[in-house]
C-alpha cells in the first residue's frame, strides 16, 4: 500500500473543503434581525437591509421581492438599502420580517435557521443545510 505524503493529504483536504459548503455554527442561538428604518417624505427606507439579507443568507433581490409584495407597494434596492414607496412603521416591517423568517428561513423538520431557498422550475423549496430536508414552501411572487 503506497504511503501518502503530508502534502498530498493537505491537498486532498483543501480540495474537499473547496467542494463542500461549510456551515458556520455559532455558540449562541439564532437571533432574528430587526428592521431599522426611517421615513423620507413619502418613502420608507430600510437602512439595514443588506445586514438582514446576510444574516438570513438570502439574496437581496428575493428579500426585496418579498417586502414589496407583502407591503403591496413599489420600490427597489439602492445603495444596499431597500426603499419602499409609502410610509410604513417599523413594527409593520418587523412583523413582515418575522413572518418571512417563520415561513422561509426555519426548517420545518429540525427548526434550524441554516437553510437556503431553491427554485426548481416554478416551485420554491426550502433546503436545510443542517439535516438535508427539502420542503416545499409557498411562492411569494
Amino acid at each position: 500500500m503506497p504511503r501518502l505524503s503530508i502534502e498530498s493529504y493537505e491537498e486532498m483536504l483543501n480540495r474537499l473543503y473547496s467542494t463542500v459548503k461549510v456551515r458556520v455554527v455559532k455558540g449562541e442561538r439564532f437571533e432574528p434581525p430587526t428592521v431599522r428604518s426611517f421615513i423620507v417624505g413619502s418613502r420608507t427606507v430600510i437602512a439595514n437591509f443588506k445586514e438582514i439579507c446576510e444574516k438570513l443568507n438570502r439574496p437581496p433581490e428575493e428579500m426585496a421581492r418579498f417586502f414589496l409584495r407583502e407591503m403591496a407597494t413599489g420600490g427597489g434596492v439602492e445603495d444596499q438599502r431597500l426603499i419602499l414607496v409609502g410610509r410604513f412603521e417599523e413594527r409593520q416591517l418587523n412583523s413582515a420580517l418575522q413572518f418571512y423568517i417563520r415561513r422561509y428561513v426555519f426548517c420545518p423538520v429540525c427548526k434550524s435557521p441554516d437553510t437556503e431557498l431553491v427554485r426548481e422550475k416554478k416551485l420554491l423549496y426550502l433546503k436545510c443545510l443542517a439535516c438535508g430536508a427539502i420542503s416545499p414552501v409557498p411562492d411569494y411572487r
